[in-house]
């Protein structure tokens, strides 16, 4: 198909690339535009000056930016990607934002009788570098059954949830659920270093019982050597954490948890952390 990519950032670079990998034509446009000229170089697909000119001629047009302003910056006004979209073609948006753009976002696309997808994404840089991705999504079955096959060259598991905003609420739960299995890895970390403890040897034992999680799996090594330089950015799991407990209050669902692990984060901001993996929870309780 031809498609088209709008953010290449950690993420957005490696998931246009299987895209053009698997087969489409795929037409990039990023913001810094010397991102854009390395991902061409890479890949060998084209690049635009302008979202709306990426997007002209595609039928599908894949977003993956920041968050709810950035978002509405590259794909509303007369240069938005929204502007060169043509009736029957899909807006699919990666970026994890609020469940509030994204119903913003469906409706402006269906006066254009174009199709939208909340599907925010899990599984890190490492994920989107090996075609690894979990895709939460949301909106109308028509649009998903067109992407989901396109979707594939860089996803796991993904699956339509409900309307749209589904997406966006099931990657809220997704970083609740992040954020207190990280704070009780550091903990557990902390504890075991402090008792003396071959923190190694036992991560390889309580991984093969309740304990285990991805989390542990994958970050307990660079814990314990406190190497945090990589990673999904503190930065960015604040944004998302903030986001979560807004929708919270605005459901009546308190978040406890969530909001003393987003100030533990801030700590971490506080130390120089803002590029820091999330696993750096860890730092904060050895200062």
């Amino acid at each position: 198909m031809k498609v088209s990519f709008i953010g290449l950032g950690v993420m957005g670079f490696p998931m246009a690339g299987h895209l053009q990998k698997a087969g489409h034509q795929v037409c990039v446009y990023n913001r810094t535009r010397q991102k854009a000229l390395d991902w061409v170089e890479k890949y060998q697909g084209t690049m635009a000056d302008t979202p709306k000119a990426a997007a002209s001629g595609a039928e599908l047009v894949f977003v993956c930016v920041g968050n709810d302003d950035d978002l509405r910056s590259v794909v509303l006004g007369e240069q938005g990607a929204l502007a060169g979209m043509q009736a029957g073609t899909v807006l699919v948006d990666h970026t994890t934002a609020s469940a509030t753009v994204a119903r913003e976002l469906e409706a402006l696309c269906e006066a254009q009788q174009v199709g939208f997808l909340d599907a925010p994404v899990s599984g890190g840089q490492a994920g989107a570098e090996n075609g690894q991705l979990t895709i939460m999504v949301g909106g109308k079955q028509p649009s998903y059954a067109l992407v989901e096959p396109v979707m594939q060259s860089y996803a796991r598991f993904c699956r339509l949830l409900g309307e749209c905003g589904t997406g966006q609420l099931a990657k809220m739960m997704n970083q609740i659920c992040i954020a207190g299995v990280v704070q009780g890895l550091a903990e557990a970390m902390n504890f075991g270093q402090k008792a003396g403890l071959d923190c190694e040897a036992v991560v390889e034992v309580i991984s093969k019982g309740a304990a285990q999680s991805w989390q542990m799996e994958n970050r307990h090594k660079t814990m314990l050597a406190d190497q945090y330089e990589f990673g999904f950015a503190v930065d960015w799991m604040r944004k998302d954490l903030g986001i979560a407990l807004q929708q919270g209050r605005e459901l009546g669902a308190t978040l406890p948890m969530t909001a003393l692990v987003d100030q533990f984060y801030a700590d971490v901001q506080a130390m120089g952390g803002n590029r820091w993996d999330t696993s750096s929870l860890l730092a904060r309780l050895k200062r």
